[in-house]
């Protein structure tokens, strides 16, 4: 093989040259952004703490709305969103805490608000029933109970957690 087979032109060459240091500047302005873009993603979610709401000598066997705050991370944007939560001492005297939020169309649900059904929480948006336990009503438009609220009780103060499925909480 000769020698001419193997040289590179000087067109070739810067070429070469000058694609392969734009390629790094590219990826060294473009990998911060995807790692911007990406990182939340990677972060590990964590439980809702537990946050005060109310004193138990408070609660009643009648339904009761507490409102509460809690801390919110949501990617680099951190912030207290409201929420609440209907609490009350069953017969048995354990604690409920039911969310407010309607498993049919998210509204918010109200405890005794109708008058044809007194001891019912009522969803205003398409009349959806909810006995006081939180199960909903057949025939009815929710197709599940009402989400319950993880709680614990310290030193006479109501704590609430996240809210769940009602069976899993």
């Amino acid at each position: 093989m000769s020698e001419k087979n193997h040289r590179v032109s000087r067109r070739q060459f810067l070429n070469y040259t000058l694609t392969g240091v734009g390629g790094f500047m590219a990826a060294g302005m473009l990998m911060p952004m995807v790692r911007f873009a990406i990182d939340p993603v990677l972060k590990a979610g964590t439980d809702q703490d537990f946050v005060y709401v109310c004193e138990e000598s408070e609660l009643t066997t009648e339904p009761e709305r507490f409102d509460f705050k809690i801390d919110q991370v949501d990617a680099w944007y951190e912030s207290e969103e409201p929420r609440s939560a209907w609490i009350f001492k069953a017969e048995n005297g354990d604690i409920v805490a039911l969310s407010p939020v309607c498993k049919h169309l998210g509204c918010t649900v109200n405890w005794a608000s109708d008058e044809a059904n007194p001891n019912r929480f009522f969803c205003p948006c398409h009349y959806g029933l909810y006995e006081k336990n939180g199960d909903n009503v057949p025939n009815t438009p929710p197709l599940a109970p009402l989400d319950v609220y993880q709680h614990r009780v310290e030193d006479g103060k109501v704590y609430l957690g996240s809210a769940k499925p009602k069976g899993e909480a």
